[in-house]
């Protein structure tokens, strides 16, 4: 294999540098792809780790919040780093963004209405009783991002969370909620800047974390205009999905290989 091919795979599990040779700092991170460029966008962390003694019920292992790093590529594999977009606080310590306060799971989609780039990330207090969303904008993909403050959306605890935009350009925040038990699915508001109010709540007491959506095309005998996207869940436990279909949602509380012929209907989309 030549150094030209070589330097077009990716490898899972190994030190990926950024094009000036230094380790990629961009923890929890999310890829947007805009005109051709993939941006990459994470939590920037320092190299001190330490246990978080406010947290006494649970072994929490935290750095100080460095604020969110983006990384730019043309082909995934080559990433220059773009620079803190999202800059911590350094002084203030009642912001939001202060480096003893936790910044997580950073993602960023793209307004075509507004034209601007909108940041949702976890944003909680160091003892993680805020259980907030923080939103930030920006007219360009690398920033600076402007921080506009955060909320509990639909008056409810967020924790880690993704954002998904539909080919409709309809945009959701998907987000763990009442106290990680419950996948709360809600639907921004046509500026992506709030949640619209229409929300529903998946794996009810189920304790999941950590969503991801996939957008792909399923063709079946059994639904002929296939399935659009899909949720990808864990919690130390099998993969869970959550597929939309035609305005409404199918779930299935087995693994994700799982026919698509056991899927059941739940209840209408947002």
């Amino acid at each position: 294999m030549s150094n030209a091919e070589e330097g077009k795979i990716i490898k899972p599990s190994t030190e990926w540098t950024d094009t000036a040779g230094n380790k990629i700092n961009a923890h929890g991170g999310g890829i947007l792809y805009h005109n051709g460029t993939y941006y990459c966008y994470g939590e920037y962390k320092g190299d001190s780790t330490y246990r978080n003694p406010k947290v006494p019920n649970w072994e929490c292992y935290r750095t100080e919040a460095g604020g969110v790093s983006c990384y730019s590529s043309k082909d995934l594999t080559k990433w220059k780093f773009e620079g803190l977009v999202l800059k911590p606080e350094m002084k203030d310590t009642v912001s939001d963004l202060h480096y003893s306060k936790v910044l997580e799971r950073p993602k960023v989609i793209y307004n075509d209405k507004t034209r601007k780039f909108v940041m949702w990330l976890h944003l909680d207090s160091n003892d993680y009783y805020k259980a907030a969303a923080g939103v930030a904008v920006s007219d360009s993909p690398t920033g600076n991002f402007t921080y506009l403050g955060s909320i509990q959306p639909n008056n409810a605890m967020s924790r880690d969370m993704t954002l998904f935009k539909d080919e409709d350009r309809k945009a959701y925040h998907v987000y763990s909620s009442e106290n990680n038990e419950t996948l709360y699915v809600s639907q921004l508001t046509e500026d992506y800047l709030k949640p619209s109010g229409k929300f529903t709540r998946n794996f009810i007491k189920a304790s999941r974390e950590a969503p991801a959506v996939l957008s792909i095309i399923i063709s079946t005998t059994y639904f002929r205009q296939g399935v659009r996207a899909g949720i990808l869940t864990r919690q130390n436990m099998p993969l869970q999905t959550i597929c939309w279909v035609n305005g409404r949602y199918w779930e299935s509380h087995a693994q994700a290989k799982m026919p698509i012929s056991h899927f059941r209907v739940k209840v209408p989309m947002c």
